[in-house]
């Protein structure tokens, strides 16, 4: 990749493409048990390099405005929320939900107030995530219905994660499937260290992998959503096994597990920090312990509920505990700071022209391709491809078809989304 693609893809802030792009989609900014109660505490919310404060009022109405108050520039992520509004702590200043200005205890005007309304962002809830949209108000899509917003809270499990680096990172790994059975060989390949593999019983886990093959072939197809692709693997008696991973705008992919999806979303927090949403739902999903063990977030040396951020860095490298890579293949403990630890090591930002890609890398390609689109048409003057319905979009775990089957078969409502493009 040559550099200024690189820096086009990566830069993320008001003034720059790809910034543009992800203020024309609707983005998670929180998750809803940060704003769980009416006049709670103001939340900061900082998206792609700008600040803003989410609140909700006594009625339980969600807002979100810039973060410094527009009479004197204090942060309202300080102030007071109530008698739904919120209130600045500097001059007394308050604004609803809507930005109307309710009071202004140093300049009594009732028509001052009357023809004053601070900037406000679309706000929703849903999924048990807060999303916003940043962009154009006349270009402010349909609010996206993904299917883990329909399923019952008690299956369904969430978490946020800050970690410090660039969003790209992170997504990337989360596109690479021949990481699966290498990075996370002990939740994919349990054995390896003996030489044996079996596949793990365990059917709320999104990293097991039916076949030893860590080299599997990639089919790839560009949909109107993002693109979607199959990883194949030598199945048994010359057959397929098919893992299929869907990419969704601008920020989003499916994980699958037999019994469980999990959809995560890479969100730019800035050009060197970005926070992953991960909501998963199935059966097990309700149990927290079981997943938070899994997903390695019970460690509080690496993360811990109140802050969402995550600690691991070079100074504690990564909680990586070397004394246990005999039976462990990485000397970490769970999928999160497995991936964390690879997209941290590698800097708060990776120059991808340093880098050396292979066949089983396609997947990582097409992505960067699909981002670099959308950023050409923003810079050209164009808007990026809205979203179709996602609600019939899905990931597969691990099926076997036969050698002449076609993959595309194991999830049609990801093709009948599919447009027709020229083959890349």
């Amino acid at each position: 990749m040559r550099k200024e693609e690189n820096e086009l893809l990566v830069r993320v802030g008001p003034e720059t493409a790809m910034g543009q792009v992800f203020r024309r989609y609707w983005t998670p900014i929180a998750d809803a048990l940060q704003l769980d109660k009416p006049d709670s505490d103001p939340l900061r919310v900082r998206f792609c390099g700008e600040n803003y404060v989410a609140f909700r009022d006594t009625d339980g109405k969600l807002g979100l405005l810039d973060e410094l108050c527009p009479h004197r520039g204090a942060s309202l992520a300080l102030g007071r929320v109530e008698a739904c509004g919120i209130r600045c702590l500097y001059h007394g200043w308050k604004f609803a939900a809507d930005g109307s200005l309710l009071d202004t205890p140093n300049h009594p005007d009732p028509n001052f107030r009357a023809h004053f309304k601070a900037t406000t962002y679309p706000i929703r809830e849903a999924g048990g995530l807060i999303w916003g949209y940043f962009g154009p108000k006349e270009k402010e899509p349909p609010f996206p219905h993904y299917a883990f917003m329909d399923a019952p809270a008690d299956q369904r499990y969430l978490a946020r994660i800050d970690v410090a680096c660039n969003y790209l990172q992170l997504l990337e790994g989360g596109m690479d499937s021949s990481h699966v059975g290498i990075l996370h060989a002990d939740f994919a390949r349990p054995g390896w260290n003996k030489g044996t593999f079996a596949r793990s019983t365990d059917t709320n886990n999104p990293g097991a992998i039916a076949v030893d093959d860590n080299a599997p072939s990639l089919s790839i197809e560009t949909t109107d959503f993002g693109f979607h692709y199959a990883a194949i693997r030598k199945g048994a008696a010359g057959g397929q096994s098919i893992r299929i991973v869907p990419f969704i705008m601008p920020c989003a992919r499916i994980i699958p597990a037999p019994e469980r999806m999990a959809t995560l979303f890479e969100v730019p927090i800035d050009d060197e920090n970005t926070s992953t949403y991960l909501v998963a739902y199935g059966p097990y999903s309700g149990d927290r312990p079981r997943n938070l063990y899994m997903s390695g977030l019970d460690d509080p040396r690496l993360w811990s509920e109140p802050d969402r951020k995550w600690k691991g860095s070079w100074e504690n490298r990564f909680g990586q505990d070397r004394s246990t890579m005999k039976e462990s293949w990485s000397g970490f403990r769970g999928f999160e700071p497995e991936d964390a630890a690879m997209s941290l090591s590698m800097g708060p930002i990776f120059d991808r022209s340093k880098e050396h890609l292979v066949a089983a890398d396609g997947a990582v390609v097409h992505l960067r391709r699909i981002l670099l689109d959308a950023a050409k048409r923003m810079q050209g003057g164009d808007e990026p491809l809205p979203l179709p319905n996602v609600r019939k979009v899905v990931a597969v775990a691990d099926t076997e078809i036969g050698a002449k089957d076609r993959w595309q078969d194991l999830a049609p409502d990801n093709n009948a989304l599919r447009r027709d493009m020229a083959a890349e």
